[in-house]
């Protein structure tokens, strides 16, 4: 399998920045004047904190790398949008609808997805860092090379079947489902 140089660079970059905003937090740095020094660097005036997208259709959107920290996104839908790269953090997600959406790459650092739709979403690569899945549709779903910790895994091969319509990835294997 040939290492693609590009891609590890720009996730080895995407983590170190997530470990900074972290280490920040830490440190003594409000909340609010990283959630706006995070807006500043997006250029998304949404994200900001307190911002929302709740209930909006974004369906279709192209979003790459955009980073959403406790921006409401309750009833946001973000079908067939392009979310490759993006981060989103310190959220709670309410029936959210990703279906179909391209989240490959995404970061989602103590997000609660509660009644979420990822039907047929690609999330190769993804990193679900203290993801919390409750009720969550994941039919179709490609979770190819994602971070999840073994406890996730187990939560959401309950429910995955299908198989994903653009990658032709069956759900089951790309979560690593045991029978």
């Amino acid at each position: 399998m040939a290492v693609d140089r590009h891609f590890w660079s720009s996730w080895l970059s995407r983590v170190i920045a997530l470990a900074i905003v972290v280490g920040l937090s830490l440190g003594g740095f409000s909340g609010s004047a990283q959630a706006a020094a995070s807006a500043a660097a997006s250029g998304n005036p949404l994200a900001e904190e307190g911002g929302t997208l709740a209930g909006r259709d974004m369906s279709g959107a192209q979003l790459p790398t955009e980073e959403f920290a406790n921006v409401d996104l309750n009833r946001t839908n973000l079908s067939n949008a392009n979310l490759i790269g993006t981060v989103f953090s310190t959220s709670t997600l309410t029936g959210t609808i990703f279906r179909g959406a391209n989240l490959t790459q995404t970061i989602m650092d103590q997000v609660r997805l509660l009644d979420v739709d990822f039907s047929d979403a690609i999330l190769e690569d993804a990193m679900m860092l203290r993801t919390e899945f409750r009720n969550v549709k994941i039919e179709g779903a490609d979770f190819s090379g994602a971070i999840l910790n073994a406890f996730q895994v187990k939560q959401l091969c309950v429910f995955a079947s299908g198989t994903n319509s653009k990658t032709g990835v069956d759900t089951r294997e790309s979560l690593g489902c045991r029978e």
